[in-house]
């Protein structure tokens, strides 16, 4: 991607420290330094510049534990095949759900054999699998990083590290600044769970992503929040508890941030498709459902069907357009294109429903635009 204007970026350090009260830290504290911050100057990029982002939902590509009948027979290797030429773009995007880890118990699980134990364990290799597909930035903010304590969350991190694969979301790595083609990008993740950014301190949150657009080109945004499953398709205004965990109002959550300088904002942990909406021009996925996930994962109904989002924005992050890509899963065939749409044509359903008066266009196609006034 090519941007038309030079893009000059003095970007002082920023250090940070944590409040980590209850199960998840509110957003970093700037420190003081005796250097003093330089103000950030930088050439205003055109409206016409182009950056691609492509976003997928939860993955989880098999768990070896309790043991290594739950990994695929193909050892995942086959995992995207039926997608990877859709893979592509400035920024590829998921939400990492598990841990990459070679061995070691999990205490979430009295009993790890019951068929309500789920902890994920993805062995280490599986790593080479995702860069292979071409992700460069994952979400960690989840409820399944830390299902196998700090030795899960800090192998993870180390092998993210080792592949050069963007992420954040935990409270000792908050957040990513990088550049990519010349654009510097800022990525932050917040959740409601144990040793994650929390999704329910939104004042926080809005105070680290207007810190951070001001180092950056562009903002995004990932959050893990909402309840789970058929139930909780539709997008409420308010707190969402389930198993009297509060999962986050993830609209006023959404709202906020972009209010703060987000340009995007994804997400992701209720396992099935939400709708989309444009708020101040920026795009909102509020869930992109299941998108790679192999074994104790349901798949029935809306569970088993996901959208791969092709996103565009111009220079200033403002939404284009976006292309769906529907797919499906089951437990034989695992990930394939999904020739009824079936994604696309949810997304619509509820979009329209949970937010009429929308300004977007649904083509049958699976294009998404803003409609003309």
């Amino acid at each position: 991607m090519k941007f038309s204007n030079t893009i000059a970026l003095a970007l002082s350090s920023v250090i940070f420290m944590f409040s980590c009260q209850g199960n998840s830290a509110s957003v970093p504290q700037q420190l003081k330094s005796d250097t003093t911050r330089q103000t950030i100057k930088k050439d205003t990029l055109s409206i016409t510049d182009t950056i691609s982002i492509t976003a997928v939902g939860d993955m989880m590509l098999g768990s070896a534990f309790p043991d290594k009948a739950n990994l695929p027979a193909d050892d995942a290797i086959n995992s995207f095949k039926e997608v990877d030429r859709f893979l592509k773009g400035d920024i590829i995007f998921g939400n990492l759900e598990g841990c990459l880890l070679d061995n070691g118990k999990s205490t979430k699980c009295s009993d790890p054999n019951s068929n309500s134990c789920f902890a994920f364990r993805m062995p280490e290799r599986y790593a080479g699998i995702f860069k292979k597909a071409g992700f460069n930035l994952f979400s960690v903010a989840n409820n399944h990083v830390g299902d196998f304590g700090k030795k899960g969350r800090t192998r993870t991190t180390e092998i993210l590290d080792s592949l050069q694969i963007n992420y954040a979301g935990l409270q000792s790595h908050p957040f990513k600044i990088f550049e990519k083609d010349s654009v510097k990008y800022a990525f932050c993740a917040f959740a409601p769970n144990e040793n994650t950014v929390s999704i329910n301190k939104i004042d926080s949150a809005k105070e680290f992503v207007a810190r951070l657009k001001k180092q950056v080109d562009i903002v995004i945004v990932s959050f893990h929040g909402g309840g789970e499953g058929a139930k909780f398709e539709h997008v409420p205004r308010k707190n969402e508890i389930f198993y009297k965990e509060n999962r986050g109002n993830v609209y006023k959550f959404a709202h906020s941030v972009i209010d703060a300088g987000a340009d995007i904002v994804i997400g992701h942990g209720p396992h099935v498709t939400r709708a989309v909406e444009v708020y101040k021009n920026k795009f909102i996925a509020y869930s992109l459902g299941n998108f790679c996930t192999y074994g104790m994962f349901s798949l029935k109904g809306p569970n088993g069907i996901a959208p791969l989002m092709q996103i565009k924005l111009n220079g200033k992050g403002d939404f284009l357009y976006a292309d769906v890509v529907s797919v499906k899963q089951d437990k034989s065939t695992r990930l394939t294109l999904d020739e009824n749409y079936g994604a696309f044509k949810k997304i619509k359903f509820l979009t329209d429903t949970d937010f009429p008066g929308h300004r977007l266009d649904f083509s049958e196609n699976g294009h998404i635009e803003l409609k003309n006034n």
